[in-house]
C-alpha cells in the first residue's frame, strides 16, 4: 500500500507542477501571482518533480517554440518528425538542454515572462542533485516494497517528468478527437483527462493558447481548472486581467 501511495502521489503532484507552474503560469502567464507565492511554487515543483525537475526558462522557450512551431519541421517535439516518442524525446532532450545550460540563445520573441530562480536552478538541474533525488526514491522503495516487482516501477520515479512529456507530446499530436480543425495534429486524448492532469486537451489548447482551462465541451474535465479556481477563490493567483507577457506570448505564437 506505500509504494502505491507513493507512486501515484508522485505522480500526480509532478504532473500537476509540470501543468500548472511551468505551462500554464511560466510559459503562457495565465494567470498572475505574487512573488513570493511564485518562488513557493517553484520550490514545490523542484520538491515534486525531483530527479526530473525542468529549469522553467527553458521549459517555457522549449514550449513557446513547439506552440510557434507546432508539428512543422522546426517543432522542438513533434511526433511528424520522428519514428518513434524515444527518438523525439531525445532530440527534444538536446534542445532543452542547449537552452537551459545556455550553449544556444533562443529567438527573441521567446525570451521573457518567465520565472527564475538562478540558485535553484543550478542545483535542480545538476546531477548531484538528480542523483540525490533518485536515491532517496531507492531508500523508500528498500523500506517499503513488498514484492520484488515492485522496484520496477523506480525508472518512472527517475524519469517521471520525461515520461509525462512523451505521453503529452506523442500521444496528444497522435491519438484522439478534434474540436477545431488547424495547421497541426494536436488532439484531445481523453475527455477526462486522470493521467496527465488536463494536458491531453491538446486540440483545444492549440486552439485557446492562453486559456487556464483547456477543456472546452460539456463533457470534458480538466482536473487542474478545478484546483486553479480554487487557488483563485483563496486569492493565491489572480485570474483577472491577462498580464502584459500573456498578450506578447500570442503574437510570438502567431509569428
Amino acid at each position: 500500500m506505500a509504494i502505491a501511495l507513493f507512486f501515484v502521489g508522485h505522480w500526480t503532484l509532478s504532473v500537476f507542477f509540470q501543468t500548472f507552474f511551468l505551462h500554464r503560469y511560466a510559459s503562457h502567464r495565465m494567470f498572475t501571482m505574487s512573488r513570493g507565492w511564485e518562488r513557493f511554487f517553484y520550490l514545490l515543483t523542484f520538491v515534486f518533480q525531483g530527479s526530473s525537475f525542468l529549469v522553467p526558462r527553458a521549459y517555457a522557450i522549449l514550449h513557446r517554440m513547439h506552440h510557434a512551431y507546432s508539428d512543422g519541421p522546426k517543432d522542438p517535439h513533434s511526433p511528424r518528425n520522428h519514428p518513434n516518442a524515444l527518438a523525439m524525446m531525445w532530440a527534444t532532450k538536446t534542445t532543452y538542454y542547449n537552452l537551459a545550460y545556455r550553449v544556444v540563445e533562443p529567438e527573441a520573441r521567446f525570451e521573457g515572462g518567465y520565472p527564475e530562480w538562478p540558485l535553484l536552478d543550478r542545483i535542480g538541474g545538476n546531477w548531484p542533485a538528480r542523483i540525490a533525488w533518485g536515491t532517496a526514491y531507492g531508500l523508500f522503495y528498500v523500506a517499503f516494497a513488498t514484492h520484488w516487482w515492485q522496484f520496477l516501477l523506480l525508472p518512472v520515479h527517475w524519469l517521471m517528468g520525461v515520461i509525462h512529456g512523451a505521453i503529452v507530446n506523442w500521444c496528444g499530436h497522435r491519438y484522439g478527437y478534434k474540436n477545431f480543425e488547424g495547421g497541426d495534429d494536436a488532439r484531445n486524448t481523453l475527455p477526462f483527462d486522470f493521467l496527465t492532469l488536463g494536458e491531453l486537451f491538446q486540440n483545444n489548447h492549440h486552439r485557446f493558447g492562453q486559456s487556464p482551462n483547456f477543456a472546452v465541451r460539456k463533457f470534458e474535465l480538466d482536473p487542474s481548472w478545478l484546483v486553479i479556481r480554487l487557488f483563485a477563490w483563496l486569492g493565491i493567483i489572480d485570474l483577472g486581467e491577462r498580464p502584459q507577457t500573456a498578450r506578447m506570448l500570442d503574437r510570438a505564437a502567431a509569428g
